[in-house]
This record gives structure tokens, C-alpha cells and sequence, in this order.
């Protein structure tokens, strides 16, 4: 009678703590968050300052560990391989989710193998070309690149990214074929631009502040009207095959449980409405953008397929 009496407790001790298990909150340990890139840069400032921001809303640690490598690919790759508790994310951008992976071989599947979480920034990206110059609308552009085979030069921020996807697939559907000069960084882009070594550029860098009136916007390459110039058109409205959103986000591996998903979709929000991180993205000169997770997940897999066509359509490598 002690045996069972004693077995039976012990059944219901387990019982219990299985139960408490199941109901506490997440999260109640310290969460890694995986930046692809390198310190110092943009996806280190934005993922130390939400560590920071949510770590103290959600009252517990996050650390920042940088996993770079393979254009991001091997970082991300870390994220999708993890337990997907929702104590192992990491910081996602546009390339290496939407773009490189129709490029190369990623050790990740962007549409299986992740959890996007929750998006906080959606740059701009005009397609910009010097204010007192020859072109005044992107009709002229067009037509100058088909009068003169070669002859036109461009470039943008980033090499085999989701604006110079844009543009190429924007010159291959007219038929242009124009000359791409690379650079490292937006700034070098406008400098080039700015001193004539290049006719027209599809850069990050499209606010009042940094073209400080030197430039026009002929177009904008993302979903979003540009705040700049509102009537710019968008290169999908026009016609043209893709304009894929430019963002900073969150994700996970596949299969994050839905409190994980909701605690995020809550936090994150505050986060992006906070004034600390409303400062930095005025220092950066980020557009805010908030998304939740379902949102975030849509525009993901909508880009990502179109992405898909226009790689195939331009053959980039």
C-alpha cells in the first residue's frame, strides 16, 4: 500500500511539473541572436540594439553572436539548423533570403526551412541620376540605353542584390544592354555618380539628407512609394518584372511554436515604437517598417518566387 501510495505521487509530481513546463511563459532563459554580418555594420547595430530593447521588455538576456560568411548564407544557415524553441534567431535581410539563393547553393531552404519572425525595417531603393543631367524621366533613360548599346553605365549599393536584380530585369525586358560598374557601398555609388564615372544608380542611400538635391529619382525599386518623390513610379506598377521589399527582420528555424511567434509579434512592435530605436534609425537613415510574422512570412514568399523569374529571365549568376 506505501509502494503505491508513494508511486502515485510520484506520478502526480511528474504530472505537475510536465504541466508547469507546458504553461510558463516564454521566454525564461537567455536567447542567442545570430548576426550574419560582420560588427560595426548595419545588421550589427540593428541586432544589438534589439537585443538590447527586447532583452529588457521580455526581462531576459539576448547575445549577439556574429556568424558571418558565404554573403550571410552561413549565419542563416545556423539559424534554420537550430531548435526551433525560439531561443536560437537571427537577423535576416533581403540578399541572402529572397535573392542568393537563386545564385548559389544555400545551406538553408528560404521557404521550408525558416521561421520569419517579424520584419522592422523597408529601405527605399530610387533609382536615382544626376538632377541637372540629360535624363529628366525613366522614359529617357530607357530610350538613351536603347539608342546606345554599352554606352550606359549604372551601378548600386550592393552586387547580385535585389536592386541590381531590379535593374537588370527592368533593362532585359526593354531590351537595353547597358554596362554595370561595381562598387563597395552605397556611398561609393553616389560619389561615382556624382563625379560622371556612372549615368544612373539604384541605391539605398535615396533620402533628402544624402542626395541633398543632387540627384532625381526616376523610379523606385521596392513595393513601397518612395517619401522623397511620391510620384516616382514603381518599377512592378510599370510594368517592369520585380521591385522586392528591402528589409531587416527577424527569423527562426521552421516550426517556431505560436507563443514564440506572438511574444515577437508583441515585443518587436514595441521595439520598432521605441524612441531609442527611432533615434538610431534616424542616425542610420532606416525607414521603420514594422511587420508581424504572418505579413512578414507573405511578402517573403512573394518576393522570393519572384525572384525565381527574374534571376532566370536575366541569367544572373
Amino acid at each position: 500500500m506505501f509502494r503505491l501510495i508513494r508511486f502515485t505521487g510520484l506520478a502526480m509530481a511528474a504530472f505537475l511539473f510536465s504541466q508547469t513546463q507546458l504553461l510558463a511563459a516564454y521566454p525564461e532563459k537567455t536567447i542567442t541572436l545570430i548576426c550574419p554580418y560582420s560588427a560595426g555594420g548595419g545588421g550589427d547595430t540593428a541586432s544589438r540594439m534589439i537585443a538590447k530593447l527586447a532583452g529588457e521588455m521580455m526581462g531576459v538576456n539576448i547575445n549577439v553572436e556574429n556568424k558571418t560568411g558565404g554573403g550571410a548564407t552561413i549565419g542563416i544557415g545556423a539559424v534554420a539548423k537550430a531548435k526551433p524553441d525560439g531561443y536560437t534567431i537571427g537577423f535576416i535581410s533581403t540578399s541572402p533570403i529572397t535573392i542568393r539563393p537563386h545564385m548559389m547553393k544555400a545551406p538553408y531552404d528560404p521557404l521550408t526551412d525558416l521561421s520569419y519572425i517579424g520584419q522592422f525595417v523597408a529601405s527605399s531603393q530610387p533609382l536615382v541620376v544626376l538632377k541637372d543631367g540629360q535624363f529628366k524621366t525613366l522614359t529617357d533613360l530607357v530610350a538613351y540605353g536603347k539608342a546606345n548599346p554599352g554606352k550606359l553605365r549604372w551601378s548600386t549599393s550592393v552586387q547580385r542584390g535585389g536592386p541590381h536584380l531590379a535593374v537588370e530585369a527592368m533593362f532585359k525586358a526593354e531590351g537595353i544592354d547597358a554596362t554595370y560598374v561595381p562598387f563597395k557601398g552605397g556611398s561609393k555609388v553616389l560619389a561615382a555618380l556624382l563625379g560622371g564615372t556612372i549615368d544612373a544608380a539604384m541605391i539605398s542611400e535615396g533620402t533628402k539628407a544624402t542626395l541633398d538635391g543632387q540627384t532625381r529619382i526616376l523610379a523606385e525599386g521596392t513595393p513601397n512609394k518612395n517619401a522623397v518623390a511620391p510620384d516616382a513610379p514603381i518599377l512592378t506598377d510599370i510594368g517592369y518584372p520585380i521591385a522586392p521589399a528591402i528589409f531587416f527582420g527577424l527569423a527562426g528555424p521552421a516550426g517556431l511554436p505560436d507563443d514564440v511567434l506572438a511574444k515577437w509579434d508583441d515585443v518587436l512592435a514595441k521595439v520598432v515604437q521605441s524612441e531609442e530605436f527611432k533615434k538610431l534609425a534616424e542616425q542610420r537613415k532606416w525607414t521603420l517598417d514594422f511587420a508581424d510574422h504572418k505579413t512578414f512570412t507573405a511578402i517573403v514568399h512573394k518576393d522570393y518566387e519572384a525572384a525565381a523569374k527574374a534571376v532566370a529571365s536575366t541569367g544572373m549568376k
